[in-house]
């Protein structure tokens, strides 16, 4: 054997030592987060690259087959508790003394998809939102309680848990390569029925109707960008799947459109490359870290290329740029025109929100940019949440200042001055869970937790996790009337 015969071996066996150990760190390395571990439908997902999507013959049996295992009925118990002060007793004995808790009850429905085989399920957030208790029914009629990981208004997705092993999860597909006109199935629980199939065409993406604003606070930003089909969906289906004939989930169904409130042509579904975002966001760290353009934008209509001159339709319009946000910093101006996200081109605001949608606060986006000038230029930015940094929160820092659904700021010197107190939390924001059950908003003040004044975050979220007793809240909004709230835990 020649030097050169003995060379060549050598080499291909480092090579050959080589690409499994980079493997092996490849996998270790994206296998790192919670969300990685637990959401098995990422490693189920069927990949056929000559797949046409419609199967010989339209035969769904193999889809429906695949998936109904995988969809949950949801039923949520609903406790509203309000507290009758008595002033004669808190006269002598203190604030909260004497007072009665009143509480109305109430019951919900849906559907859920399990995502991981270790019990990880997603719904939508109306379906278990202000829930005191929520039961999850497999379609072999087991019944498990369920916690809640997250919820996300904004999406109106949230993630589930309920505790076992070898679930069946669902394979998870890809929403970007649906086409129109592509064969999907819902599968869902309409009327409280076990898994129920139906199938229908996707008939449009991205689609915006204002369901989100309509149903949410003005301080949700609502991400629509829907995939509409013609597949009925009935009330009970909301949280259910959207698959391809692959058995593939490719979208979370979350509406109808009807004047009656039950099916009337057409559905929609949260496309499955946001929702994952979302839930590995909620698995991960309990809320969603979400990136911002700061930038107000809107469609190119006929009157929008017309007012300002536009070559075509194409694009979103950047009708203001936000002082000191991501794309201010990037150099984007007013009257700029978004052409394209990478290599995808986007030609409406709900396109855009979805592309932006998928990514954190530190990822780096490149944009194709029409200038008012004319001049066509990319651009990279730097998305940023919404307080303007681009570091995630960390689990640490979130715990801190995160209980229940809710996350708190301290007061300033200036609002217990204009209060007249000197302790008290606000809450910042506020989402699916104990404290948005009992009626609490953003801004409503936290003064005291059983009677006990808190002064800073840390205490009030230290008080609020990890117990399993009543709370009682003593409350106060920005006029300054104090109220009481209790709920158990």
């Amino acid at each position: 054997m020649t030097i050169l015969n003995t060379l060549k071996l050598f080499g291909m066996g480092i090579l050959g030592g080589t690409l499994p150990l980079a493997t092996y760190v490849i996998i270790q390395h994206n296998a790192s987060r919670l969300s990685d571990q637990v959401i098995d439908g990422n490693r189920n997902a069927i990949h056929q690259v000559d797949f046409n999507g419609v199967p010989s013959g339209l035969d769904f049996t193999s889809a429906a087959e695949n998936t109904v295992h995988s969809v949950v009925h949801i039923t949520t118990k609903v406790v509203q508790t309000t507290f009758q002060r008595d002033p004669f007793q808190e006269f002598f004995y203190g604030p909260g003394a004497g007072g009665r808790e009143f509480k109305q009850y109430g019951a919900g429905a849906g559907s859920g998809v399990i995502v991981s085989s270790q019990g990880y399920i997603v719904t939508n957030n109306h379906v278990i939102e202000n829930a005191s208790e929520i039961q999850v029914i497999l379609n072999d009629n087991s019944k498990y309680d369920a916690k809640v990981i997250g919820a996300d208004p904004s999406t109106d997705i949230a993630v589930l848990k309920i505790e076992g092993e070898n679930f069946p999860a669902i394979p998870i597909g890809n929403s970007d390569e649906l086409k129109i006109g592509e064969w999907v199935l819902a599968v869902g629980n309409p009327f409280n029925l076990t898994s129920t199939v139906t199938a229908g065409i996707v008939s449009a993406k991205a689609r915006n109707i204002n369901l989100l604003s309509e149903r949410n606070t003005q301080d949700v930003v609502p991400i629509e960008s829907f995939i509409q089909t013609d597949a009925a969906v009935n009330p009970g289906n909301s949280g259910g799947a959207l698959v391809n004939t692959r058995g593939e989930l490719i979208g979370i169904n979350t509406a109808i459109a009807s004047q009656t409130g039950s099916y009337a042509g057409y559905s929609f579904a949260v496309p499955i490359n946001l929702v994952d975002k979302v839930m590995r966001d909620l698995i991960d760290f309990g809320i969603v870290q979400r990136g911002f353009l700061g930038v107000q934008i809107a469609d190119v209509t006929q009157d929008v290329k017309e007012k300002n001159k536009l070559p075509d339709l194409k694009g979103v319009f950047l009708a203001k740029v936000t002082e000191g946000g991501s794309a201010d910093k990037a150099g984007l101006k007013d009257g700029d025109v978004i052409l394209k996200i990478g290599s995808k081109e986007v030609n409406s605001v709900a396109a855009l929100q979805e592309e932006i949608g998928k990514r954190r606060p530190g990822d780096k986006v490149n944009l194709t940019v029409r200038q008012k000038d004319g001049d066509i230029i990319s651009k990279e930015l730097v998305l940023r949440n919404k307080d303007g940094d681009t570091e995630l929160m960390s689990k640490e820092e979130i715990s801190k200042n995160y209980a229940l659904g809710a996350t708190f700021i301290e007061l300033t010197d200036k609002e217990k001055k204009e209060l007249n107190i000197s302790y008290g939390v606000k809450i910042k924001s506020i989402t699916t869970g104990k404290l948005k059950s009992i009626g609490l908003q953003e801004g409503i003040i936290i003064t005291k937790v059983n009677n006990e004044p808190i002064e800073t975050v840390a205490e009030l979220t230290e008080k609020l996790s990890g117990v399993n007793r009543g709370i009682l809240l003593e409350i106060m909004d920005e006029t300054g009337k104090r109220d009481y709230r209790g709920f158990g835990l």
